[in-house]
């Protein structure tokens, strides 16, 4: 009943799975690249859904059976949809280097002598594109030194695996690696989920959840609601696996999934790709789903024996029940997508759930005054970076050439990993692609994140890109505000940057080629895995020595980009009286809004230098500005860090005030980190976004939310705002918030929250991590 595999290293292409014993009750697998005791212990997952199973005496779900498989007490721990706070134990934790800084630093301040689970950093978020892959990396490795010097010492001294920068984006790392079906795995970066797409529950969260897991303590999580998505029919044509995505963005919206694991089912997923999945799972973290997943099939099973994974596959087929919904399992909410009628899309600009089909945009842009002409077009990212992807993108990029034609747009292409760059070189894809006009970068995030030195446009130059990305917030990609950027598929992106407008519909609309003829693109067409073994390229891969405790982790006091932490303050003990509003926000404030990236990267592992783009891209509901509020103190106006820093330097706490869905997007706990560093005690807003929620809580801050949204109007930028009821803070208990006007007039709101009894705990103690200090 215990039928586990121990895996000792996981590989791909030369790096292949070795069997060291047959099957059995006990098999184990030995590979050349994975962390010591891991498991696969399917035979545990089996029991406990089994026990949960008769406890709620109902079919489960796919998402249900995976989660609760993973409960630190099935017999015991209440279960209730949206309702109840769930303890797991997840099989596993990955960072990308970004917010790996922070993680490690919270993880070295715990005091705690190596990880309990299997963790991997991954080197992709601070290479900047400019010139092209090799140069671009280069120049990373010589300007980031100090930042990789301490990931990789840190990681040998604590059993962390460390991806090399150059290996290839966390995502796509794992798919090839890591995550199988009905792994549970936590990652440091919003676009986890990416590994839904093998049937994996991989859940995006802050740094400070990762340091629990990797303390081995039980990792909370509100038990998700979940979505259905079923499809049926098939893809075909122009159509492909990013178009579900963006087509039931449109649907739910950025915040329509909010506390729910989105489930995709039905006999439609049989013609989708297993990378094709991921891509769809990947972009989930835009509708704000905790994750997505799919079931376990053919396809999952083929890019398992490609990966060099056959065994686990094996193991998957025994276990094939537990890896499925079962049959009679009721959805919270049921979409039906039909995959034979739906079309090509289009998402943006300046958000991700804006979806036109492909054959409307142009319509659209000219009555909205969209510039038509594609400046850029970019394909890849963590998103869509396959061999499948670049496969059909070379195809269309193969037909423009056989006609003369060359992208009238830039184009440039991300593959996702080492391996994917190495084995699209070798099958031909990269000459085709550089020969349309592509600029192939370096095998990280880049643009995709703002890691984008870019020079054709100035800014505040109103221009047009088109992405094969996840996300296209406001200047996210190239710091401009008026870019509008469109995330698509990489076979429109191709097609467009071909193209050079973005009213070109490839289904119908034909190009000219040099000698006056008049053609159409036929639709793409690419193999779903090389006919050959992957080609893995370089070995990026760091293995942690069994013994680290002698290897040394510096941190230099001067240094301008690590800043070893300091516990944050407990709480006084009393209600939290008069505190001023820093800001009130208006509109749209997401994670990039709050701790901006780019040019901020290089600060991550650096607190308090950091905390100087605090809410610098908000807007300021009083002048509708961005990062210019008044400062009560001294009546001017100044930059929202400069303010807030001198508050605290002078003693006075303050809150922030904000509108729906208040820190969607990344991950990065940098944005609940700067303002409890700069003297915040609350974030009081209609709405969160589940991640940023609990990085608020398990910094020592409140996050509130109106219990009338109506409340929002009450509060004026002058005012201060006392909470009321801390001495009696209890779950489901909502506060009181006394608004004192300069007036004299006041108001009463009441304010809701959803901590449960140790997130009360972790206010108190000051964080999260100060409790995990206290129980030490």
């Amino acid at each position: 009943d215990d039928f586990c595999c121990q895996l000792l290293a996981l590989g791909t292409g030369a790096r292949r799975l070795h069997v060291s014993a047959a099957f059995s009750a006990k098999a184990k697998v030995a590979m050349s690249r994975f962390e010591p005791s891991t498991s696969i212990n399917y035979g545990k997952m089996h029991e406990n859904i089994n026990i949960v199973r008769r406890r709620l005496g109902r079919p489960l779900t796919l998402s249900e059976k995976i989660v609760y498989g993973h409960l630190d007490d099935p017999a015991g721990q209440e279960i209730g949809r949206g309702r109840t706070y769930l303890r797991l134990r997840p099989d596993r934790v990955a960072m990308q280097d970004a917010t790996a800084q922070m993680a490690m630093l919270q993880f070295i301040s715990s005091g705690l002598p190596k990880v309990a689970v299997p963790s991997t950093i991954h080197c992709d978020h601070l290479i900047e594109a400019q010139i092209g892959g090799v140069k671009d990396l280069q120049r990373a490795k010589e300007v980031n030194e100090e930042v990789y010097n301490f990931l990789a010492t840190a990681g040998a001294k604590y059993g962390v695996g460390f991806w090399k920068p150059g290996s290839g984006i966390i995502h796509q790392i794992i798919l090839e690696n890591y995550a199988y079906p009905g792994v549970m795995l936590i990652g440091t970066d919003s676009h986890t989920p990416n590994g839904g797409g093998l049937g994996a529950i991989c859940i995006g969260v802050g740094g400070a959840d990762a340091v629990d897991v990797m303390a081995g303590i039980p990792w909370e999580l509100k038990c998700p609601n979940v979505i259905g998505v079923r499809l049926t029919g098939a893809l075909s044509g122009w159509t492909s696996p990013k178009d579900v995505i963006l087509k039931v963005a449109g649907i739910l919206t950025v915040k329509g999934g909010t506390g729910a694991i989105v489930e995709y089912h039905g006999p439609g997923v049989e013609s989708i790709s297993c990378t094709g999945m991921a891509t769809i799972c990947n972009m989930g973290a835009e509708i704000g789903a905790t994750t997505s997943v799919f079931p376990y099939n053919h396809r999952m099973k083929t890019y398992l024996d490609k990966t060099g994974r056959g065994e686990i596959a094996s193991l998957a087929d025994q276990f094939q029940d537990d890896l499925v919904p079962d049959k009679g399992c009721e959805y919270d909410q049921l979409i039906e997508i039909n995959l034979s009628e739906l079309k090509p899309h289009i998402n943006g600009p300046f958000t991700p759930d804006l979806a036109h089909p492909v054959s409307d945009i142009g319509a659209v842009a000219k009555k909205s005054g969209w510039p038509l002409e594609v400046k850029v077009g970019l394909i890849g990212s963590c998103t869509n970076s396959s061999y499948e992807d670049m496969g059909r993108a070379a195809s269309l990029a193969k037909q423009a050439l056989d006609k003369g034609l060359k992208c009238k747009a830039q184009f440039t292409v991300t593959p996702g990993s080492e391996q994917i760059r190495a084995t699209i070189e070798r099958d031909g894809y990269t000459k085709i692609l550089s020969d349309v006009g592509g600029v192939v970068l370096a095998n990280a995030c880049g643009p995709c994140i703002g890691q984008w030195d870019r020079k054709d446009v100035k800014k505040g130059e109103k221009n047009t890109i088109v992405t094969s990305y996840n996300r296209n917030f406001t200047a996210r990609n190239d710091a401009n505000p008026a870019t509008h950027a469109f995330v698509t598929s990489p076979e429109i992106v191709t097609a467009m940057a071909i193209a050079g407008t973005l009213d070109f519909n490839p289904e119908t609309d034909y190009l000219t080629a040099p000698n006056g003829e008049k053609f159409k693109l036929e639709p793409p067409t690419g193999d779903e895995l090389p006919s050959r073994d992957f080609d893995p390229g370089q070995d990026t891969y760091q293995h942690p020595p069994s013994e680290g405790r002698s290897v040394k982790v510096d941190v230099s006091p001067s240094s301008n980009r690590l800043q070893l932490l300091e516990p944050f303050d407990k709480w006084h003990g009393k209600d939290l009286e008069n505190m001023r509003v820093l800001i009130k926000v208006k509109g749209k404030c997401t994670t990039d809004h709050i701790s901006a990236a780019g040019p901020w990267l290089k600060f991550r592992g650096h607190l308090d230098n950091i905390s100087n783009n605090l809410l610098i891209g908000a807007v300021n509901i009083e002048n509708n500005a961005v990062n210019k509020v008044k400062n009560q103190l001294t009546g001017e106006y100044g930059g929202v860090p400069d303010v807030a820093r001198h508050y605290k330097a002078n003693g006075e706490s303050w809150v922030v005030v904000g509108d729906e869905n208040y820190g969607e997007g990344s991950s990065r706990e940098h944005a609940a980190l700067e303002p409890r560093h700069l003297g915040g005690r609350a974030i009081i807003v209609k709405s969160f976004a589940r991640i940023h929620e609990t990085n608020l809580k398990k910094q020592g801050l409140l996050p509130l939310t109106f219990a009338d949204p109506k409340d929002y109007d009450k509060i004026r930028p002058d005012d201060k705002i006392s909470i009321t009821g801390l001495k009696s803070f209890a779950p489901g208990k909502p506060l009181t918030a006394v608004i004192k006007h300069s007036d004299g007039s006041q108001d009463s709101i009441s304010l809701n929250h959803t901590f449960n009894e140790t997130q009360i705990e972790w206010f108190q103690a000051g964080s999260a991590l100060n409790r995990m200090k206290e129980l030490q």
